[in-house]
């Protein structure tokens, strides 16, 4: 992430793309996308803060998904919280006191939620994860599989969470996703078992973690993912 709090500079992705940034923005580029960002007036690093998020758990790689291309967020039209952070980030780049590293990582911390909110909130993709979050009907079955994905959902049970007839939520889930609900539903649950037996956990309980019957289940499940 760089967050550029005033000033312009200019952003650079091999071979050919180039584009100019007005603050207040933030860039966002996946560390396996080479990129660079050139000084406009002399001065216009001291209003630049770089961070790096280290993305973990089920929705991980769907989360990086949405980043395959660098963005250029526009902060214009950010809400009154994530307004506050850049502002507060802003004083400390151009009078740093006491403390300044300490406050500024947390303010990373609460920068990215802010971006990922700000996101949320004014979905640029065509579908995935941010444009499921963006509606407030799909969200809510999502939020239901992430807080229990061992759950014993099913298309009627994920429909009511969403407040929807079961074929209005299929047709909804499969248009912003991308994907069918027990498609998502099934890369959730074998995300969370891979990491489990990485950890050093047995078939049996990576099974449990996951939300499958048994380990034969989670075997078979694993044997059609990478058929």
């Amino acid at each position: 992430l760089h967050l550029l709090t005033a000033g312009q500079m200019r952003l650079r992705i091999p071979p050919s793309i180039g584009m100019t940034l007005n603050a207040p923005c933030i860039i966002v580029c996946r560390s396996d996308t080479a990129h660079s960002l050139d000084a406009i007036s002399v001065n216009a690093f001291q209003h630049l803060m770089c961070a790096k998020a280290y993305l973990d758990g089920p929705v991980a790689l769907l989360l990086l998904n949405e980043f395959k291309q660098p963005q250029a967020v526009s902060l214009d039209s950010a809400d009154s919280v994530l307004s506050h952070v850049i502002n507060l980030i802003s004083a400390e780049l151009t009078a740093p006191r006491c403390g300044q590293p300490a406050l500024l990582d947390r303010a990373g911390d609460i920068l990215f939620i802010g971006l990922l909110r700000h996101l949320i909130a004014h979905p640029k993709t065509s579908g995935g994860l941010l444009s499921g979050l963006a509606d407030p009907r799909i969200a809510r079955a999502l939020v239901a599989i992430h807080a229990s994905p061992q759950g014993k959902w099913t298309l009627e049970s994920l429909a009511e969470e969403a407040g929807m007839s079961r074929t209005s939520f299929a047709n909804t889930f499969r248009e912003v996703m991308n994907q069918p609900p027990g498609q998502y539903l099934t890369k959730i649950r074998l995300s969370i078992a891979r990491r489990a037996v990485l950890s050093g956990k047995g078939l049996k309980a990576a099974a449990k973690d996951s939300g499958y019957t048994n380990s034969s289940a989670l075997s078979r499940a694993l044997a059609r993912k990478a058929a």
